[in-house]
Parts: structure tokens; C-alpha cells; sequence
């Protein structure tokens, strides 16, 4: 197992991207809230049915799911719920360059908590990396595009501040579940390790809705074709994604899997360019190209 949990993070990443094009009509007729709500719903009921069918419900220990269960708060629910509010404060684009610093938290944690060290021509490529995903949602926009998702949505530095905080969520989870995943004693199975992140943010975000909170309402009733989509986005996204990259951590470093995972905005412009046919800004290309050869350098390490 060399270096095949790279192949891993960059299957996540592809998950990813392949899911966002999915979300964007459900998110709008639901809500963000109530969007998430029916997502991690429907990936709960997906994975505790493979965990019960394969039996891998049995390798949760109390201490493995408590840690699984705090992971998917923080990561899931309250990371998810920071990035969409710095959307709704600076419009997907510029949070999405927030968010892509998650990569560069974990790598600093990853070396302060476990010592994993990045250097040579592997540091070059993950500054690559970085940059390139940054410069490709940065300077993706068209001097034509003007529409309303663009747009600042008053002061822009809380929609910085959740920006940052989004990231940093994400980070702290998934340097929680390094230890687990990695233990050869007890081993935990990533499939229902998964299942109790989803869940832990499922009952958060029904505890939104049951308190009343008016932002947890749905925009709109839910429909049989909205579902598919819905389902469609947690079954690739968080089903298949976040089960990847458990399995990633298990055999790698946390700075590489978050590092490969983040490319997801990247594998976006070309299937943006193959269904919308809309090319991409020439800024966009120019970060792809920068991503490509950070992650090249980045598999070739080994």
C-alpha cells in the first residue's frame, strides 16, 4: 500500500466534483439547510445498510464512535454549516477559495500533532497544488458573468472569518479520525465509521429544525425529482467520497489526503465545459495546469 491511498483522495476528489453538479437545482429549491438535512439523511440510511449487511456495525467500539461521532459535528455539520453561510456572505467562488485552505491547515497540524514532514520537490507540488486550485476558483469567473452569486452580501470579513472557520473544521475532523482509522488492533470499518459521521450531523441538523430555526426550513417541498438528485449528490459525495477518503487515512499521511482530495474545483471545469459548454477563463486553465503538475509531483514522491 505504497502510495495507492493517493489514487484514493483523488477518486474522493473526483466523487466530488461529479456530485457538485448534481446540488446546485436541489440546493436551490430546498435551501442549504434543509439541502444538507435531506443529504445526510439519505447517505445514513445508504451506509448503515451496507455496515448491517456486511456486519461492519461490529468493529464500533464506544471510543471509535464517540470520536467518529464529534468528527462529523465538527467536520460535517458545523464545517458545512460556516461554508454556507461565508456563500451566502461572498457567493460560492470566493468561499470556495476559503475553503481550499482546509488543505494548508491540515498539513500544519498534520506535521504539529503527528510529525509528518513535507519537503523537497513533494512541498513544491503541494504548493502547486494549493495555489492552482486557488488561482483556478479565483480567477474562474468570465468578465461577462455577473449574476447575483458574485456578489458581496455586505461586509465581506464574517464571510472571511466563516470561510476560514469552514476550513479549519474540516481539517481538525479529519485529524481526529487519523488514529482510529490507523489502529491494527481494533481496526475500524470505514464504512460505518462513515455512517456514524453522517448521522451525528443528521440529528444536528433536526435539532436546527425541531428548535424552529427559520434558516433549517425547507424553501420549498421536497419532490420526487429533487430526492434523486439529492440522493444521487449524498450517495457519490458523502457515501462513496467520505468512505474514500477513511480509507485513505488509514494508509497515508493527513497533509497528502487532504492535499490530493481538495483538487475537486479543478475536476469541476471540465465537466462545467462537456455539459454547459462553457469553457473555462483562461485564469481558471492556468490554476488547472499549476494543479496538475503539484499532484504529479505529489504521486511521484514514492
Amino acid at each position: 500500500m505504497s502510495f495507492s491511498y493517493d489514487y484514493l483522495a483523488l477518486a474522493a476528489a473526483a466523487c466530488w466534483a461529479v456530485a457538485s453538479l448534481l446540488s446546485a437545482n436541489a440546493a436551490r429549491h430546498l435551501g442549504a439547510f434543509a439541502f444538507s438535512r435531506w443529504r445526510m439523511f439519505c447517505v445514513s440510511l445508504m451506509l448503515w445498510s451496507v455496515a448491517l449487511l456486511t456486519g461492519g456495525w461490529s468493529s464500533l467500539s464506544s471510543h471509535g464512535l464517540s470520536i467518529m461521532a464529534i468528527s462529523g459535528l465538527i467536520g460535517i455539520f458545523i464545517g458545512d454549516t460556516a461554508l454556507f453561510a461565508a456563500m451566502n456572505r461572498l457567493g460560492p467562488r470566493r468561499a470556495g477559495v476559503l475553503f481550499a485552505t482546509h488543505s494548508l491547515f491540515s498539513a500544519l497540524l498534520a506535521y504539529l500533532v503527528f510529525g509528518e514532514v513535507i519537503a523537497g520537490w513533494t512541498l513544491v507540488g503541494c504548493f502547486l497544488l494549493v495555489g492552482g486550485v486557488m488561482t483556478a476558483i479565483f480567477m474562474g469567473k468570465r468578465s461577462n458573468e455577473t449574476h447575483a452569486w458574485e456578489q458581496d452580501n455586505g461586509s465581506p470579513w464574517p464571510g472571511i472569518a466563516l470561510g476560514l472557520v469552514s476550513a479549519l473544521c474540516q481539517s481538525v475532523a479529519t485529524l481526529m479520525v487519523k488514529p482510529v482509522m490507523m489502529s491494527e488492533i481494533d481496526p475500524l470499518d470505514p464504512v460505518s465509521a462513515s455512517a456514524v459521521r453522517m448521522s451525528a450531523a443528521f440529528l444536528a441538523h433536526l435539532a436546527l429544525l425541531w428548535c424552529g430555526l427559520s434558516v433549517a426550513k425547507p424553501l420549498r417541498h421536497i419532490n420526487w425529482s429533487i430526492f434523486g438528485m439529492v440522493a444521487m449528490n449524498a450517495f457519490l459525495a458523502m457515501g462513496v467520497g467520505m468512505t474514500l477518503i477513511l480509507l485513505a487515512l488509514r494508509h497515508g499521511e493527513v497533509g497528502m489526503v487532504a492535499m490530493l482530495s481538495s483538487v475537486s474545483p479543478v475536476l469541476v471545469l471540465p465537466l462545467l465545459w462537456l455539459i454547459m459548454k462553457r469553457r473555462p477563463a483562461n485564469g481558471a486553465w492556468l490554476g488547472a495546469l499549476a494543479t496538475v503538475i503539484g499532484t504529479l509531483l505529489i504521486v511521484a514522491r514514492h
